[in-house]
């Protein structure tokens, strides 16, 4: 019986075409999500919570995948045995949201059991999720004061660079482009050339 409540729940098919605002929402916390999660639900589908609610990733094109491969392969030569760097696994930024950012850059902690919930540095890599990574992601990863946050995107050829998290927003935005380098706050030595990312 509960299975098949749980099923209705995340069908489209049961959901009503359209929800008065006055009517309100019932919102998932993180708990409940990955106790789902735990159970089997959502395998091979590409979601993460945000603010309580199940948001579909976008697929990876070409320019999108080629960037994943080429700040993997930066961030774990330059910071191995120092940190540790999670590509596109989840992240416990609040009660009400996971997102699965497609680079965390922690402190190494042996006794950590669960998902994360502080990085050094997130780093999101937009193509088509250019609007929501500006916006929600930035908002929440900022209420969590995610010291530096990293917008690459791959098709203006700019990383756009969120320092100083202060009251749910960021203070400081840079934008950086050909020419420029990536020298991220927390972690010393660590250089990104933007022209060399893949095009």
């Amino acid at each position: 019986m509960l299975d098949s409540m749980v099923a209705a729940a995340f069908d489209p098919p049961f959901m009503p075409p359209f929800i008065p605002p006055s009517q309100p929402i019932r919102l998932l916390s993180r708990r409940e999500y990955d106790r789902l999660v735990d159970l089997g639900w959502f395998i091979g589908e590409p979601i993460e919570l945000l603010r309580g609610v199940l948001v579909t990733m976008s697929p990876q094109g070409r320019a999108h995948a080629s960037a994943i491969e080429f700040f993997n392969e930066q961030l774990v030569l330059q910071l191995a045995g120092r940190h540790g760097v999670r590509p596109q696994l989840p992240f416990a930024a609040d009660d009400w949201s996971e997102p699965e950012p497609d680079f965390a850059v922690l402190r190494k902690d042996p006794s950590l059991r669960d998902h994360p919930s502080e990085a050094l540095l997130v780093v999101e890599i937009a193509a088509s999720s250019l609007a929501i990574d500006r916006g929600l992601k930035r908002t929440i990863y900022a209420e969590v004061e995610i010291p530096e946050y990293w917008i690459v995107d791959v098709n203006g050829r700019t990383v756009e660079v969120h320092t100083r998290p202060d009251g749910g927003r960021y203070s400081r935005v840079q934008t950086l482009r050909d020419g420029d380098v990536l020298r991220p706050t927390l972690l010393p030595g660590v250089t990104v050339h933007i022209a060399d990312i893949p095009r």
